[in-house]
């Protein structure tokens, strides 16, 4: 069974708390993403820091190194333990993404694809490929930011015009940040 990673070792910084936990409809924005893995036919795996805040999961979690808090010491952490071809990525904070969009992912064969929902990239929606590791080791030793290790790594970029079949592409990719975004996500 192929496996999705679900980050949530983020910082959180605008949000105000983990984001993890935060409760959206009565639930942990985590537990939304995960029942779309499971949905998709996938195997969930939460990667987080040793001291990131989770509510009980149901699932595996691997712990990735404290240093540093990038999306990609996640990502490599997942591509590392799971010893898997390749891996769909997604982030703990994206409640609105579904199992068709992850098994859809899941199944491409380009070794490195992410999103972009017509109006910004989405680096942690996509599908890396364990072949990349090194790549990916070195670009996370540079601390490079996400769009340039996209662009580096040549990723295939899955437009909105290929995620519609899924639903609304801004929709499908939104990522609760703040507290305002998660009260208007609760609407």
């Amino acid at each position: 069974m192929s496996s999705a990673a679900v980050l949530a070792g983020g910082a959180s910084r605008r949000l105000g708390g983990a984001k993890a936990t935060a409760m959206l409809r009565g639930r942990p924005l985590v537990a939304h993403v995960i029942d779309a893995v499971l949905s998709g036919g996938l195997e969930p795996v939460v990667v987080a820091k040793a001291d990131s805040p989770l509510p009980p999961l149901d699932c595996r979690v691997l712990i990735e190194p404290d240093e540093p808090r990038h999306p990609l010491c996640g990502i490599a952490t997942a591509l590392r333990e799971l010893d898997q071809p390749a891996v769909v990525v997604c982030a703990c904070d994206m409640p609105f993404v579904t199992g068709e969009l992850l098994a859809w992912l899941a199944g491409l064969e380009a070794p490195f694809a992410v999103a972009h929902d017509g109006s910004a990239l989405q680096p942690l929606l996509g599908r890396y490929s364990a072949s990349l590791l090194g790549r990916l080791d070195a670009a996370l030793a540079e601390e490079l930011p996400m769009a340039a290790v996209v662009e580096a790594l040549g990723a295939q970029i899955l437009g909105a015009g290929e995620l519609e079949r899924f639903g609304e592409p801004a929709l499908l990719c939104r990522n609760i940040n703040t507290p305002e975004e998660l009260q208007a996500a609760e609407g």
